[in-house]
């Protein structure tokens, strides 16, 4: 079974329009087979990128890792009208970012990294909605190191269902971090981890 953290390039294109809102400010997301949430706009994704937006006044810089067709970083680009940097391992996922970005004229830029591979500036916010059944050494990867790659002051989001184990990897991610559980909502945790 082909997943979205994979590159499957025999795959047919079935360009899809996804609509969204916050706050009166509307998005027309292009999407596509392959990649993640391909029909609708995740929960857990809208969860983490409202909570972060209603926890968080300063600007800075943002890091999307595992960005999809880039409903995360262009809302929050569009929204706090900063830059915002989006990685993913999917080709054809990053391709769709480029894409939206330039439909809807915010300030980012999307390229592939596998995890941080080619990242080798600093933020002071990651954000990420960690692709679970890329498995657990991929995600404690994108989660653990995500410190190398943020300010003293950086902020790590996140955002795990209880069922797929939120609540170990926070306790997984308390030696590296004070991380501090911001929001729950239908099974969808949204963490908010600081360094020591």
């Amino acid at each position: 079974m082909d997943h979205y953290f994979t590159n499957n390039e025999n795959l047919k294109s079935e360009i899809k329009i996804i609509n969204y809102e916050y706050n009166g400010c509307s998005f027309s997301f292009l999407s596509d087979n392959g990649v993640f949430s391909k029909n609708h706009i995740d929960y857990g994704s809208r969860l983490l990128v409202e909570t972060f937006l209603e926890n968080t006044e300063t600007r800075g810089k943002v890091l999307d890792v595992g960005c999809g067709y880039g409903f995360m970083g262009i809302v929050i680009a569009k929204i706090l009208d900063i830059h915002v940097t989006m990685i993913d391992v999917n080709k054809r996922a990053v391709h769709l970012a480029k894409r939206n970005i330039d439909k809807m004229d915010v300030n980012a830029e999307a390229f592939i990294s596998n995890v941080y591979e080619n990242i080798n500036d600093k933020y002071d916010f990651i954000i990420t909605n960690p692709p679970v059944r890329a498995g657990k050494s991929v995600l404690l990867d994108i989660l653990i190191n995500a410190k190398e790659h943020l300010t003293d002051d950086g902020q790590l989001w996140y955002v795990l269902r209880k069922d797929q184990g939120a609540k170990s990897m926070q306790k997984a991610l308390e030696s590296v971090y004070k991380v501090e559980n911001i929001c729950k909502s239908k099974g969808f945790y949204v963490f908010l981890c600081k360094k020591h």
